[in-house]
């Protein structure tokens, strides 16, 4: 008779199964030879992926959704550093209205909340265009950010500052001096955060996007839709791949500065 533990143990190779074998056949057709993604395999080749490097749309897609990624990471890690400061370093009427305010949207379903945008700017003639694009990415990765330097901030204790000050600095030199360096792995991870889903997003970008801006994600949506073509394959191994990397070289270099900066 199987104990509970082992039961528990089944379950989740089971469920970890269920999750990431799709995962893996994707990334295991990508290198399929054979124009018609199915298996046995006829033998392996990079020619999806060559493709892709010729496919002009793909190519945009990708140029779109880096820049859009990374101005994303940049506009909430900017915004969510300093309201981290503002709701642990100070104290104002309305404080907690505004941090609920300000993760709220993690709260709300994404497809509610991009499609409640699109209406209110619909509401007062705004068109879609890549700056909505962008401030949707921003309202929604913001909170993301918020939590992650707001979890780091609080432990840093505020005698250091205090310390600074008392000795002629700033408060602008104070942050950039001390403050900055001792919150940076939470920062670098909230921008990475940011970035991953900013990159991957496809619900709000399809109610958001103009016509003719296609990001990765609704550039693979839209090949669904006319065909199951190999090259989805080897774009879907793409996106995997960086999704998985980027974050996994941000805690690696989350880990060394906080190692830096305890033998610092």
């Amino acid at each position: 008779m199987p104990s509970g533990w082992s039961l528990i143990r089944l379950g989740t190779v089971l469920v970890y199964l269920f999750m990431f074998a799709p995962v893996a056949v994707v990334i295991l057709l990508a290198f399929n030879a054979s124009q018609f993604g199915a298996f046995p395999m006829e033998g392996l080749s990079l020619r999806w992926f060559a493709a892709l490097w010729e496919n002009d749309a793909i190519v945009r897609a990708f140029e779109t959704s880096l820049l859009l990624g990374l101005l994303t990471a940049v506009i909430s890690t900017t915004l969510g550093v300093l309201a981290s400061l503002a709701m642990v370093r100070y104290d104002f009427p309305g404080k907690n209205l505004i941090a609920a305010a300000l993760i709220a949207p993690i709260l709300v379903p994404e497809v509610v909340l991009a499609v409640a945008l699109l209406l209110f700017l619909g509401a007062i003639g705004v068109p879609k265009s890549f700056p909505l694009l962008l401030a949707g990415h921003v309202i929604f990765t913001l909170p993301f950010v918020i939590l992650v330097v707001q979890a780091r901030l609080v432990g840093v204790k505020r005698e250091y500052e205090e310390a600074a000050m008392s000795l002629g600095a700033g408060p602008v030199e104070t942050f950039f001096q001390i403050t900055l360096p001792l919150i940076l792995p939470a920062v670098l991870a909230g921008a990475l955060f940011a970035f991953t889903i900013s990159f991957d997003d496809i619900t709000g970008t399809l109610f958001w996007k103009p016509g003719g801006v296609e990001t990765v994600p609704t550039q693979i949506f839209a090949m669904l839709r006319n065909s199951i073509s190999p090259e989805i394959n080897a774009l879907g191994a793409v996106m995997i791949v960086i999704t998985v990397a980027v974050p996994l070289l941000g805690a690696a270099l989350a880990r060394w500065l906080s190692a830096r900066g305890r033998t610092g």
